[in-house]
């Protein structure tokens, strides 16, 4: 049994992550997965939530927001919309997103509330890792 897998991260602008991991943590539109090395093959799509890419006695965490994933037995694939580091993340301008996105739910009126939650979501997801 293998104790790494190949990760490779791709978002639009960059290959933002490529090398090994022991475990990986994500969110799903499903729930939160833990993949090991020799994990079934299965795709997913990938919701807001912090990344966790475990290797050793290591654990790195990125802000991954929406994308698909293909986990393969020896080797990981996810093609991010968005995703960054959280020295990358602009803890004020998240700090006014989540401003925004909560005076878009409490007035309601004329408001796609499923895309001010998710903002809202994103929003608080970008703080956490700011944070950190």
């Amino acid at each position: 049994m293998a104790d790494s897998m190949k990760l490779k991260i791709v978002a639009p602008e960059r290959i933002f992550y490529e090398g090994e991991s022991s475990f990986l943590e994500f969110t799903t539109t499903e729930g939160d997965m833990g993949i090991y090395p020799n994990h079934i093959p299965l795709t997913a799509i990938i919701a807001p939530g912090i990344l966790r890419i475990h290797n050793s006695d290591t654990v790195q965490e990125a802000a991954l927001m929406s994308g698909f994933i293909q986990i393969l037995q020896d080797s990981v694939t996810i093609l991010a919309e968005s995703v960054e580091w959280p020295d990358e993340i602009d803890a004020n301008r998240a700090k006014e997103a989540e401003i925004r996105a909560r005076r878009r739910i409490e007035d309601g009126s004329g408001v796609d509330m499923n895309r001010a939650e998710l903002a809202l979501k994103k929003a608080l997801i970008r703080q956490t890792l700011a944070g950190r």
